[in-house]
């Protein structure tokens, strides 16, 4: 059967500017780091792409490792993209990102020219696309100079591969800097992606000022702290969690007595508030003017859904982020 997005798609998500560019990002992204890879069931995650665009959420975010395996997300959505969403390509965001270990060798890791514009030409054709709205650089390199890694940005955009050029992961040091070397190139800085919630604040200590004062956009992955901040984790460990998967990002010990006396009087507070307690976590980081947008992933239909309920109430009183922040320090 054909599909047919929402007509009313654009009515209730709210759209935020990117810094001081032209573009508007969508308040919630879908993020495709999991549940998208070749593991896992089509039927599903494009029930899952359906559900974002049908409540206006324009911006898909990849890199070229997700999956697993490593390269089956971008393909995976490539496919669904093509037979889908082609009369719709230029309703969407869509970015991809290298830095992480791709594949063999010397030239399939970091931040080398020879890498990064080797890898985006790569995930073009997993994706069956002429360009990315965005290419990110997915974290920086000890090794390689930044000019390098940003003059191969440059390169990309000059080359049309993609629209914009965005930074993941660097400090407020390096970003600054980055952010910098691309405005003297004439590829100005587009967006920063860096990991960002309750349970990890370290944005707080300079990178959101950076962001704020250079006007570039900011887009905060995993702001439930893989999981962490929902109600999965209110009586303990479950077995089908990713902290009980000992191969997972969240490790068991991550989730000590006092980490779970945390979510407990969080989640006292979002249902004072009439939300989860995962509407709450994502309302909090999107408290912050600096923030464009947030990234998130589902699993399901149905976790997308009530991810986008924190839509409904994103203003805290200054009482509610007192105690947020007695809870949390």
């Amino acid at each position: 059967m054909t599909y047919l997005p929402s007509p009313q798609r654009y009515k209730h998500m709210q759209y935020r500017r990117c810094g001081k560019s032209g573009i508007k990002l969508p308040a919630v992204s879908l993020g495709l780091w999991h549940n998208f890879g070749g593991v896992d069931v089509e039927h599903n995650f494009r029930k899952i792409l359906h559900l974002a665009f049908d409540n206006g959420i324009t911006h898909f975010d990849l890199a070229n490792n997700y999956g697993p395996p490593p390269g089956s997300a971008e393909i995976n959505f490539g496919k669904i993209l093509h037979e889908d969403f082609q009369h719709y390509r230029d309703e969407l965001i869509i970015s991809s990102k290298a830095g992480y270990t791709m594949w063999d060798g010397p030239y399939g890791d970091w931040g080398s020219k020879k890498y990064l514009v080797s890898s985006l030409d790569q995930s073009l054709k997993r994706m069956r696309l002429d360009y990315v709205d965005i290419f990110y650089h997915h974290r920086p390199d000890p090794e390689t100079p930044l000019e390098e890694t940003m003059q191969a940005l440059d390169l990309i955009v000059r080359q049309g591969k993609a629209l914009y050029a965005g930074i993941s992961n660097y400090p407020a040091d390096k970003a600054a800097e980055a952010i910098a070397i691309l405005k003297q190139l004439g590829t100005p800085c587009l967006i920063h992606q860096p990991k960002y919630s309750m349970f990890e604040r370290w944005v707080e200590g300079g990178l959101l000022d950076v962001l704020g004062d250079e006007g570039v956009g900011c887009i905060p992955f995993s702001p439930l702290a893989q999981g962490l901040l929902t109600n999965k984790y209110l009586h303990g460990i479950p077995e089908d969690s990713r902290a009980a998967k000992p191969t997972g990002f969240l490790q068991t010990s991550q989730i000590t007595p006092e980490r779970l006396e945390q979510i407990q009087k969080l989640n006292a507070i979002a249902h004072e508030r009439g939300q989860s307690l995962a509407q709450m976590a994502l309302s909090w980081v999107l408290r912050d003017e600096r923030i464009t947008s947030v990234l998130i992933g589902a699993s399901k239909p149905a976790q997308l859904s009530d991810s986008l309920k924190c839509l409904e109430n994103l203003d805290f009183s200054a009482e509610e982020l007192a105690q947020i922040e007695d809870i949390l320090t």
